[in-house]
């Protein structure tokens, strides 16, 4: 069995390299690239039964790579990153396996992986991830960086996030504010909605955090913040009606 490594460091692809050795002897290393470029290369013109890939390379993602490639090969992703998740899982993608790896865990996926090419069976599906990657469906808390500490924020503490300047900010209800590296559109998918709304283009809101949301221009509506919100929250005429029955509590009516 024939296995290409994407990973641009050397530790993490040394440490991959001898916990394959271990977990799977029989398999054959058919080639190591470090960035978006060189991993282009060697989907073209290798023939791996597996790539074992990290997601952010020194100068770019590895979907960049895959979409210059026409390939079924199966995907095992290894990150540090759990912002990727459902994108990995959209591609070939067999598994998704968080730094550091443990080789237990690493059996286990390409345990998963064989089976698979015994008995032919599709790629997991959106839903699939969801039940086997985030059981609940929802983020349960976010990690912080605070200088050189980390600490870990409750969801329940997140009075909104927004977008400004090219960066993503998570508010609290204490009135502290952090930047995170989830997009909103990576948080849409992770929040409970029942709890969160995309309230507009650079905005994704607590039920909690809106004091009042009032008639705007061209039936749209704007959004009042407890705490303030530090950029204009407009929702569109098109959102304005799902906004409405989200407060009312009806998340799923589409009447």
């Amino acid at each position: 069995m024939k296995y290409l490594i994407i990973e641009d460091e050397r530790f993490a692809y040394e440490e991959l390299k001898r916990l394959v050795s271990q977990t799977r002897p029989d398999y054959k290393l058919c080639g190591w690239a470090t960035s978006v470029e060189q991993a282009a290369e060697c989907l073209k013109h290798q023939s791996p039964d597996i790539v074992m890939t990290d997601i952010r390379l020194a100068d770019g993602l590895v979907f960049e790579a895959l979409d210059r490639c026409t390939t079924d090969v199966p995907l095992l992703f290894t990150t540090a990153y759990d912002e990727y998740a459902i994108k990995a899982f959209k591609t070939n993608g067999i598994d998704y396996l968080l730094k550091p790896i443990e080789a237990d865990d690493l059996r286990e996926a390409l345990d998963k992986f064989e089976r698979k090419l015994l008995t032919s069976t599709s790629q997991p599906t959106y839903d699939a991830l969801h039940k086997s990657y985030m059981p609940l469906g929802v983020k349960e808390r976010f990690l912080v960086r605070i200088g050189d500490t980390y600490k870990s924020v409750p969801t329940g503490q997140v009075s909104f996030f927004y977008s400004e300047d090219k960066y993503t900010y998570m508010q609290l209800t204490t009135g502290e504010h952090y930047i995170t590296d989830y997009s909103l559109d990576t948080l849409e998918t992770m929040l409970d909605k029942t709890k969160f709304f995309r309230a507009s283009r650079n905005c994704i809101a607590h039920i909690q955090s809106i004091k009042t949301a009032v008639r705007y221009f061209t039936g749209r509506l704007k959004l009042k913040f407890s705490p303030e919100c530090p950029i204009d929250v407009v929702v569109s005429r098109s959102r304005a009606g799902d906004l409405l029955r989200w407060m009312d509590g009806r998340c799923g009516d589409d009447k």
